[in-house]
């Protein structure tokens, strides 16, 4: 599956009606951001089942500044509507790999359970 350019228009659908959904915030200009390009391409044709998706930060500086991207590129995976990863750096293809797997492993019921018992302590 080819990736997905995300903009104001499609983010939020995306984001709600896809149970898995890996983001690469990236620039035109960031040579790291290019040279992940590849891995992140590779990742999706072997992951039919994940939405991966990109936000050009210049071009969609609303979003960016949503999820307060500071540096480029930062990966961010949703799963069931929840970020259960974000961090900036690109990633080798094999640590990228196996961040989509254990990502994809989680137990989403014992996430929520985490995050409700979270927000009961505060």
């Amino acid at each position: 599956m080819a990736t997905l350019e995300l903009n104001a228009d499609n983010f939020q659908q995306t984001i709600n009606e896809n149970a898995n959904v890996i983001i690469d915030f990236w620039a035109p200009w960031c040579a790291p951001c290019r040279g992940f390009a590849p891995t992140f391409e590779a990742a999706s044709e072997k992951q039919p089942g994940i939405v991966f998706a990109k936000v050009n930060t210049e071009e969609q500086q609303e979003i960016a500044a949503a999820f307060n991207i500071r540096s480029i590129p930062t990966l961010m995976v949703f799963r069931d509507q929840i970020i259960i990863y974000s961090e900036a750096g690109a990633l080798p293809p094999q640590a990228f790999d196996q961040l989509v797997e254990q990502a994809m492993a989680l137990d989403m019921d014992q996430v929520r359970a985490d995050i409700a018992g979270q927000a009961g302590s505060a």
